[in-house]
Parts: C-alpha cells; structure tokens; sequence
C-alpha cells in the first residue's frame, strides 16, 4: 500500500496541509462538488463511469471498482457496500459522494440486481460524521458539530481525516441526491419494504427549501402499513424538517409519539423526532412511553432501521443509544472493550 503522502490522489489534501486556500481549488479538478455537477450536466450525461476524475480523490480507485462491480452485478454487492460504507466511516468521503450520480441510476433501476444495495449505499458520503452519534443535538443533522465553525474557509464541517473540506464531500452528495428527487420520490411506493426504507433515508439529505420532499413523505405515511416503514418516513421527516424548519411538523410529531393506536416503532421514532426538533425538556408522559415500548425486541427490530444502525455502538443497540443520549445525558459512555477478561 502506498503512503498517503507521496500518492498522486491526494494531491489537494498535500497542498492543504502545507497552508493552500481551500478556495483556490474551489470549481476546480479537485472539487468533488464541481466534478459532479459536470457528470450530472447534459453535456456529460454520457460520461462512462472510467471516465471520471476518480484519481483526483483519495481512495478514488476504491470507490470506482465497488460502483463498477455494484454495475456490473458480477460479484457480491456487499463486497462494494463494505467498500464505500468504510469510506464514509472512516471520515474519508470525497470519493464516495463521486459514486453518487453512478450509483442513483442502480438503484432507481427496478430490473437491477443490485439496485437495493445501490440505494442502501448512495445517501452515506451526504451525512458528515453521523455513525455512533445519538445526542439531540446531533443526530439527524448534517454537518459534524452544530456547535463548532471552523476556521480557513472550511465552513462548520471541518476536514476529513485525509484533509480534505468535509462540507464539500457532503455538498457534493447531497445535490446529486437533490438532482434525482423525482426518480427517488418513485422508491417511496415500490412494493419491497427495505427499499422504500432506504429510498425515506436518501431522501431525507435533499436540500428540500420548499418543503416537498417532507410533504411526499408524510403523504406516504399516511398511507404506509408496514411498521418498520412508518417508522422510517417518520426519522425521514424530522432530518428533513431539522435541516429546513416547519414549526407545524414539531407538533405533528408530539401527536404522533401520543397516539397509542400506533405501533410501537412508530411511536418510538417520532418520539426520538420530537427530541431533535425542539429543546423542550422530556416530559413524564414521554420517558414512560418510552420506558414502556423501548424493549429489547423493539430494539433488535429497529436496527433495520439505518438511522439507528448508525447511532448503534459501545455495544448498544441504535435505539437503547439514543435514549440513554437523549434522556439520560449524564450518564457515561458504556465501556466496550473486546480484549477485556475477567480475573
């Protein structure tokens, strides 16, 4: 493996450290925001998938062959996901907001073999940070630290572990996303459960000004029976309505968490929605529905859940974080080491 220093692919991220303005590459080469607004223009909708600049992107090569083998359906897609979903874990996302426009057409593609893993794979590079964080403050947001502006230009996501702007990977996955919001929209109603999972969860990063997005998914709430689904639609709106406010959506959520004709899961999501729109305190009637349907079971079955995927860790469920995050922030981290033994 060659050392990151001396690799051609990181170029930029060289000159960043040594002091460069990130400005002075802004719409360049090396803008993963520039490089996918051309492959999603006209002039360039043809452009094949080795002719883009992966090489300008750390771990570009990477993500070329998972987005080529998830194309072609000739090997095992988990093989790709690992790949791009590692990148995104490890705070290296440039190069997976690139397989973004290459991978919508899999996943939005009903005759595809790999569609549902395409889709599963697409909307991770438009969430900086977000595995392991279960806080109100964070969870269901963009950007690394809603507290935090950092400085030289890098706006309030920072810098990726490799050195280069976190906001423009994310900036770069959420338009392509943004781009295909009518094709996405169709997922919604598609008759596999986990793809219209996964389909709330892609669009949910779409930079959704006017409010249509969150409309389609309370729409399709309302006429949503699976469970685990209106659970999902539920998170979808509150990401949406916490990155473009609705004041009305907060008590929409309050009602729905209030409703014990709902199934569990249901009430469980939009109570964790209700926590991250408002800094209300928790009221005695939440912590004991909460209490009452956060089970073990319930838990196990809302990791199908990618939000709560995502906030699992330390050896907790997704949901069991969250709630001890958002209800009990005084108490520690859960300790997990794997080489520990007992005396």
């Amino acid at each position: 493996m060659k050392e990151w220093r001396t690799d051609p692919t990181f170029a930029m991220c060289r000159a960043l450290v040594d002091g460069a303005d990130p400005a002075s590459f802004a719409g360049g080469a090396f803008d993963v925001r520039a490089v996918v607004a051309g492959v999603q223009s006209g002039a360039h909708s043809r452009l094949l998938l080795d002719a883009a600049p992966w090489g300008n992107f750390p771990h570009g090569d990477d993500a070329r062959k998972a987005v080529h083998l998830l194309h072609t359906g000739g090997g095992p897609a988990s093989h790709a996901t690992d790949v791009l979903g590692g990148l995104c874990a490890n705070d290296s996302r440039a190069a997976a907001a690139l397989a973004v426009p290459f991978l919508i057409p899999i996943a939005t593609d009903a005759h595809h073999s790999h569609r549902a893993a395409a889709l599963s794979a697409l909307s991770g590079p438009a969430r900086a940070r977000h595995f392991g964080v279960a806080s109100r403050d964070e969870l269901l947001l963009h950007r690394t630290d809603p507290w935090r502006h950092a400085p030289g230009g890098y706006d309030d996501y920072g810098v990726e572990v490799t050195g280069y702007p976190a906001g423009w990977s994310v900036a770069a996955a959420r338009a392509a996303i943004t781009a295909e919001t009518p094709v996405l929209r169709l997922l919604l109603d598609d008759f596999d459960p986990n793809i219209r999972i996964d389909a709330a969860y892609a669009l949910a990063t779409v930079a959704d000004h006017d409010h249509t997005v969150r409309s389609a998914l309370a729409t399709r709430f309302a006429t949503e029976h699976d469970a685990t689904v209106r659970a999902a639609l539920l998170l979808a709106v509150a990401e949406t309505t916490r990155a473009h406010a609705h004041p009305p959506t907060v008590w929409w959520f309050r009602e729905r968490w209030q409703d014990r004709t709902e199934a569990p899961e249901v009430r469980l999501a939009a109570a964790i929605g209700w926590l991250c729109l408002t800094d209300e305190p928790a009221t005695e009637d939440l912590h004991q529905t909460i209490d009452t349907l956060a089970t073990d079971e319930r838990a196990h079955a809302m990791d199908a859940l990618p939000w709560m995927n995502a906030a699992a860790g330390s050896g907790e469920s997704g949901l069991r974080r969250c709630m001890r995050c958002m209800l009990h922030p005084e108490e520690p981290e859960p300790w997990d080491d794997p080489w520990a033994f007992s005396l």
